[in-house]
């Protein structure tokens, strides 16, 4: 019976990511379309709801070319080493209370790992590398820049979320998504009982600066800097083509589909909400990708120096100075 439920809350979340990762281009394309007074995708479906399998076999069935003087096996390699970091962060995520099947309670969640956050934390840090080696086994200049520039960034931002994070965990004393969104269903501050205790509200700058850095860090627009079209053709996947290529952008948009969770379950309340859980879960999700696409229709690329001034000079120095207030918050209020 375990092993089963195992398997089917695998499938039915690996599903569900992947057809909201296919959607969330078609959402981006309507809604970019929409702010820059265009339809977006139209033509095939209603409104265009087909376009994402379109483009899916477009891209299955085109030529894939590597280049003679690439390394080959990091070649194939890479786009995979990117993408399964993305999945499998999933594992940790919950998505609703238990339910009882048979007599038999199923936890909506893979596995609760004890140092979950820490688990996201690696797995983000092993994204980098599918980028780093697209950039270096294709052999190009183009690419390899791209993939420096991705080191760069991961090593400046990295620093920036995980202090965001501490100050999470600082008050509520777990590593573990699932007691972190039990935490914030009590009422605020012990007193407010028609507000939740999210850590929005008392950690407002941890929670700016782990979507501004989380951002930053999965290359969107406007800090896509290791594709930079005007400066570095594509960068790091200017080698590739056909699904190689499309799984750059499943993992771009999985990523997303991560952070918008993790951002959820840390800030605000996770499955917590009106709603069914996992539906709650999805709605702030969908809001998050929203706001990533409003920004990227609205503000321009940042130079490479800005964005390596304000990684290392403004945010996290922020994010020390609120770890430094919350520690001092928590030891007065024991």
């Amino acid at each position: 019976m375990f092993v089963s439920t195992m398997l089917v809350k695998i499938v039915v979340v690996f599903v569900v990511v992947i057809l909201i990762v296919a959607y969330a281009t078609w959402l981006e394309r309507k809604v970019i379309g929409h702010m820059q007074t265009r339809l977006g995708p139209m033509e095939t479906g209603w409104h265009g709801l087909l376009q994402p399998i379109a483009d899916g076999l477009k891209l299955f069935f085109k030529e894939d070319i590597i280049p003679a003087k690439a390394a080959k096996f990091t070649f194939v390699l890479a786009p995979m080493m990117l993408l399964v970091p993305a999945f499998i962060t999933f594992a940790v995520v919950p998505f609703g209370r238990d339910i009882e099947i048979g007599g038999y309670i199923v936890p909506l969640q893979i596995t609760d790992l004890n140092v979950g956050v820490l688990y996201v934390l690696a797995m983000a840090g092993l994204g980098a590398y599918g980028i780093v080696l697209a950039g270096w086994a294709s052999n190009s200049k183009y690419s390899l820049l791209g993939g420096i520039r991705s080191t760069a960034q991961m090593i400046s931002f990295e620093l920036a979320a995980g202090l965001s994070i501490v100050a999470v965990f600082m008050l509520s004393e777990t590593l573990s998504l699932r007691e972190i969104v039990a935490l914030q269903m009590e009422p605020l501050w012990g007193v407010i009982t028609f507000l939740p205790n999210w850590y929005i509200f008392t950690q407002p700058l941890a929670f700016g600066l782990f979507i501004l850095t989380s951002l930053i860090e999965i290359n969107r627009t406007p800090f896509d800097l290791p594709e930079a079209e005007s400066e570095l053709v594509s960068g790091f996947c200017t080698e590739y083509s056909s699904m190689k290529y499309a799984l750059f952008f499943m993992a771009e948009y999985a990523n997303m589909v991560v952070i918008a969770a993790i951002a959820a379950t840390l800030f605000l309340g996770g499955w917590s909400g009106p709603f069914f859980g996992p539906i709650n879960l999805l709605l702030k999700i969908v809001a998050f990708m929203f706001f990533a696409i409003w920004l990227r229709a609205t503000m321009p690329r940042v130079r490479y120096d800005q964005l390596m001034t304000m990684g290392w000079k403004v945010l996290i120095p922020l994010g020390l100075a609120n770890v430094i207030v919350t520690g001092v918050v928590v030891v007065l209020m024991q």
